[in-house]
């Protein structure tokens, strides 16, 4: 069974004496749904931390008050509105060079304390910015406006402020649009966790809920269930992450 690659990969992490630090993040919540339901549940039957990446523009108190029944839940900033500026042929952008740069960070800071007002406690001041893409002169704004992180996807780059990424995104975006093969995210999740336990790295794991099929649950049903009380894993809440990461 493909999990198994997984749970070799946190056996060896035990003989080495390292423990294996993952974090799953959650894109563009928005208010209560079902599927945001299963998400919750799934994680709370495992105690996994999740962060949702919340979008500040289209979001109400509805989501506020639903989460306060939530202990395992935070909230991070998703951009503002979640819209492409982008000319045809590029990649999609909200935080692109497309307009002026203080409208832009005008906007952060209106995400930012928005759902610090909503979230209290809850809320960590880290930027999610949609499609995973931010221009590097809005990335140097993001320290004065009161980001403490940043988290996009793929490796880590040294900048200001620090990211705290995500490594293994279980939807195949450019196939089916469903879940991606278990075989490959187990794959994926074990050589990350083996390139990086050694130097305290953490593996980050991306879902967007909306879009979850079944093949998406299962997978995360089954990973939640080999790192559930394995020695080697640890799985971390964004908040304590920023934590350790930022100055």
């Amino acid at each position: 069974m493909s999990v198994e690659k997984l749970v070799a990969a946190l056996d060896e992490c035990s003989r080495r004496g390292m423990t294996a630090d993952l974090w799953l993040r959650d894109d563009d919540a928005v208010e209560p749904t079902s599927a945001l339901d299963t998400l919750l549940d799934l994680c709370r039957g495992f105690s996994v931390p999740v962060t949702l990446a919340v979008i500040p523009e289209m979001t109400t108190d509805r989501l506020a008050q639903y989460l306060d029944a939530s202990d395992i839940a935070h909230v991070a900033v998703h951009g503002w509105s979640h819209t492409n500026y982008a000319g045809n042929g590029e990649k999609k952008q909200e935080l692109g060079a497309h307009r002026e740069l203080s409208l832009v960070l005008d906007e952060l800071q209106s995400g930012l304390d928005k759902l610090h007002d909503l979230h209290g406690t809850r809320f960590v001041p880290m930027l999610v910015p949609p499609w995973n893409r931010v221009d590097g002169i809005i990335v140097d704004g993001l320290a004065g406006l009161g980001y403490r992180a940043l988290s996009v996807f793929g490796p880590e780059k040294n900048t200001l402020p620090p990211r705290l990424n995500t490594h293994v995104d279980v939807i195949d975006w450019h196939g089916s649009r469903g879940g991606r093969n278990d075989d490959i995210l187990f794959a994926e999740t074990a050589a990350r966790i083996l390139r990086t336990a050694e130097d305290g790295g953490t593996t980050g794991i991306l879902t967007h809920h909306l879009v979850h099929d079944e093949n998406v649950w299962r997978f995360l049903g089954r990973l939640f269930e080999a790192t559930n009380n394995h020695p080697a894993a640890r799985w971390r809440s964004s908040g304590d992450l920023v934590d350790e990461i930022s100055p």
